[in-house]
């Protein structure tokens, strides 16, 4: 395995390049949410191994701490706390560098004994600045560190970009796997990829007598990918030295690359990045598509049409002509819609009374010529409408715009 010293940037050699395939963000291959259910269960200094691992088998990789409320990458990996970052003449934030990683955190901006104390909006506000805003050049992994939950944080990083897949932490005891499964029911309610489920904590060894003691029990996160049909990436050991290094700034795989943590990391890497490497590349990537001028079209990727393609996955989209949205899905079905049509199929709760699924939206109201300014991605799952006549609520999952295709359709057969 090749290494690598501090604050060192380098390419990946061919045998590391990752799958080809559209950029989730400009300069960037793959973005991994690194989550769990719930807090306490060791989900960051997973990420900070994890992308110091994948960073020594050759990648490029950046750390992102979506933690805001409750940052903790800094400490991990001995960042300055408090200081105002360095800016590019673009003003884009420079992140900060430490084992060869780029990383970001809240707690790089902020003391600490200065708490985050944000309303939502601006929780959101910042976690779109460190995506858009942070010049991380050309990555091959982007790891998210997510806070635990499934609240408006997970579902607005899920919004904003393109996620290439997410890894969910989980102690082995039943009271932790229980909130993990309803996280990874959060990413699949998202249409984001499940890359596998790690066991963290799942055995103690004894440094004197070497006698293994199963604190937490263990299996529990292999058996519960199992019974959910998602792979198991690995376990990690309870080690005192993993403890006493991320307190220290100093993480394990670094720190103690041949010590049996370490390895198990660096497994964990390996697999991570070869089920990466298997995914089909069909995204499109995020996008923002003026209507109107038809600048920001998106791909219309026909060589990622397969037999049994997803049905619920575009691989196209393209304005046909100024009422006519067409849409090319991964099964190989071309759908063209009318925008009218669109507008007044809205599901946002301005138009759809969120209960009863009652409509709310008198069709009269809605002006013949109706039409887009710009219909924007909104990570795998979604796309978001902005319309001429000021609605901008609409967010139009996936399975409901096929779904609106399949019943137009209908309705057309039936009139004939």
């Amino acid at each position: 395995m090749q290494t690598t010293g501090p604050n060192r940037d380098r390419a990946p050699s061919a045998s590391s390049q990752p799958s080809a395939g559209p950029e989730k963000l400009p300069g960037i291959r793959h973005i991994i949410a690194v989550a769990s259910g719930k807090g306490g269960v060791g989900k960051s200094t997973v990420s900070v191994n994890l992308a110091l691992a994948l960073q020594q088998a050759g990648y490029r990789v950046g750390l992102l701490d979506a933690d805001i409320m409750g940052p903790s990458i800094p400490v991990m990996l001995g960042l300055p706390t408090g200081e105002q970052p360095e800016m590019t003449a673009d003003q884009k934030i420079v992140p900060a560098q430490r084992y060869g990683l780029k990383a970001i955190s809240m707690g790089m901006l902020t003391g600490d004994d200065s708490p985050a104390i944000l309303r939502g909006p601006m929780v959101g506000k910042y976690l779109k600045m460190f995506i858009g805003s942070v010049q991380w050049g050309q990555l091959d992994y982007l790891i998210f560190d997510f806070p635990p939950g499934t609240g408006d944080t997970q579902l607005t990083l899920a919004q904003s970009v393109p996620l290439s897949g997410a890894i969910v932490v989980t102690t082995p005891q039943d009271v932790s796997l229980k909130i993990a499964r309803r996280g990874l029911r959060a990413f699949e309610t998202l249409s984001v990829a499940i890359l596998g489920i790690i066991e963290n904590m799942s055995t103690f060894t004894c440094p004197h007598c070497g006698e293994e003691t199963d604190i937490f029990r263990r299996g529990g996160g292999e058996r519960m990918s199992s019974e959910l049909g998602v792979p198991f990436l690995g376990a990690i050991p309870l080690d005192a030295d993993i403890v006493t290094g991320g307190d220290e700034g100093r993480p394990i795989v670094a720190n103690k690359a041949s010590s049996v943590a370490a390895k198990a990391y660096v497994a964990i890497a390996t697999e991570l990045a070869s089920r990466l490497e298997a995914l089909p590349t069909t995204a499109l990537g995020a996008f923002i598509w003026n209507w109107e001028t038809n600048e920001g079209e998106p791909a219309w990727m026909e060589r990622s049409v397969r037999p049994m393609g997803s049905p619920t996955t575009p691989v196209g989209f393209r304005r046909r002509d100024p009422r006519t949205l067409s849409v090319l899905w991964e099964d190989g079905r071309s759908d063209d819609f009318d925008v009218r049509d669109l507008r007044l199929a809205c599901p946002c709760a301005l138009c759809v009374e969120e209960m009863s699924g009652r409509p709310l939206l008198n069709p009269k109201s809605v002006m013949p010529d109706v039409a887009p300014h710009a219909i924007t991605s909104a990570g795998n799952y979604a796309i978001i409408f902005r319309w001429n006549d000021g609605h901008s609520t609409g967010i139009y999952s996936l399975k409901h715009l096929r779904a609106l295709a399949e019943s137009f359709a209908a309705k057309v057969v039936e009139d004939v």
